[in-house]
């Protein structure tokens, strides 16, 4: 799990370590051969199948491309990060 210390802190990045960061964004979804507009129908599909289970924020969720090691930890590879906030979970039937 991914986990920014500056949001949870309140320290906000200068315009240099914003650039960085979407420069690194851009790179990897140009490495993983996805535009934003599939990254955009993934999660519409991700809000479809989790809404049958629970109520989630949509305005809130985040979905990014990143880059991780392999299981093997001899390269990186692309990995899809997801942030959903959930405002509740729907009756399970039990």
């Amino acid at each position: 799990m991914l986990l920014d210390l500056s949001k949870l802190f309140g320290r906000s990045k200068n315009s240099k370590d914003l650039a960085k960061e979407r420069l690194k964004l851009v790179l990897i979804h140009d490495r993983a051969n996805v535009s934003p507009q599939f990254l955009e129908m993934v999660k519409g599909e991700i809000i479809k199948v989790i809404s049958n289970y629970m109520d989630v924020d949509e305005d809130s969720l985040d979905i990014q491309m990143t880059r991780t090691r392999s299981e093997e930890g001899d390269r990186a590879v692309p990995a899809l990060v997801a942030n959903i906030p959930i405002r509740s979970v729907k009756n399970s039937g039990k």
